[in-house]
């Protein structure tokens, strides 16, 4: 399953890892999804969400 919030959209960035001797590797930080109930047209569904997104009240707990 891909590492998108349904609601947002908000999806993994990307980067390097920097090592003492400066050598560069990719690496990526993925979005914090949690698995929440969510209220959508009156009926209660299961979705992927990321934390900011609950914090700010974006969805409805039901």
């Amino acid at each position: 399953m891909a590492q998108k919030c349904e609601l947002c959209g908000k999806g993994p960035q990307f980067g390097n890892n920097i090592s003492h001797a400066h050598n560069t590797t990719r690496r990526r930080w993925n979005v914090n999804l949690q698995p929440v109930k969510a209220v959508v047209d009156g009926v209660s569904k299961r979705m992927r969400v990321c934390t900011s997104c609950i914090k700010t009240g974006k969805i409805v707990k039901g």
